[in-house]
């Protein structure tokens, strides 16, 4: 037996993990981003503040007889923050995830005989988080499932699950590069103080939908695959102390395994299809 390591590398363990079904580039881009100095010395501290704050927030919205929004400002606020404070690398990693679950929608509109159109929300740059991005990106959740109609509309279509090249401004000068975990930390105070309590807790519930998403993927293509990466929460049931930075964080990772997955279904499609091809 070989002798053992002393200081066996976790993150090369990390990315060669042949369990993540995800392609190694984005691996790396995953454990660049938990590698930064942020994650390690300030995600700590920011993860317990900005749950508490956020509930601090939340209920004195609660307990205050005007429910004011001020969407545009969130808006601002929060791209603002990204190109002052956030790496390029957590930047694209948002971005990211807002195409990714755009396409597994769309995978899902494509594929049944929802009466929809499809979801029109595919930003490449910082600035497409603008405009209600990050309410719409969630709304689109509940459009979809509520007029979801799982009646197949043929053969599957693989169309659309394509990531266009994204600009997360890696020019702009920055007065910090934080990962994303704790800019998520830190950007759940905005959105807790921007949106109605409604509104919040809309958004936050739109994560538990994560399950459904996945078992519907599955019985679409016929592949259990998808439900390895279920998590338990059931969408029946609201949480009122939701972790929400690390439930995005979960959300936006699972959201990657199924797309990564669904594109190598569609590989694996099309080399048949043309093997059948050459037969004929």
């Amino acid at each position: 037996m070989s002798e053992l390591r002393d200081d066996p590398p976790m993150w090369d363990a990390v990315v060669a993990d042949p369990s993540v079904p995800l392609d190694r580039e984005t691996v790396r881009m995953i454990a660049d981003d938990q590698r930064r100095w942020t994650r390690t010395w300030l995600y700590p501290v920011a993860r317990p503040v900005s749950r508490v704050l956020a509930v601090v927030i939340v209920v004195l919205k609660r307990l205050t007889p005007i429910r004011w929004t001020t969407h545009r400002l969130m808006d601002r606020l929060c791209i603002w923050f990204l190109r002052r404070f956030v790496s390029p690398l957590a930047v694209e990693l948002l971005i990211r995830h807002f195409v990714i679950e755009t396409n597994l929608l769309n995978f899902i509109v494509r594929n049944t005989a929802t009466p929809i159109d499809p979801v029109a929300l595919r930003p490449t740059d910082l600035a497409g988080l603008g405009n209600k991005a990050v309410i719409e990106h969630d709304v689109n959740v509940y459009v979809v499932l509520a007029a979801l109609d799982m009646t197949p509309a043929g053969p599957l279509d693989y169309a659309g699950l394509d990531m266009p090249p994204l600009d997360p401004e890696p020019g702009r000068r920055r007065l910090m590069r934080l990962d994303v975990q704790t800019a998520l930390c830190l950007m759940n105070l905005p959105f807790a103080a921007c949106l109605t309590p409604d509104e919040y807790r809309r958004a936050v519930h739109s994560m538990r939908f994560d399950d459904s998403i996945l078992a519907i993927l599955a019985d679409l293509t016929g592949d259990p695959t998808f439900l390895r990466w279920q998590n338990g929460d059931l969408s029946v049931r609201a949480d009122s102390n939701t972790d929400v930075p690390r439930a995005v964080y979960r959300h936006a990772v699972v959201c990657e395994y199924a797309h990564a997955h669904l594109r190598r279904l569609a590989a694996e499609a099309a080399a048949a299809g043309a093997a059948a091809g050459e037969a004929a």
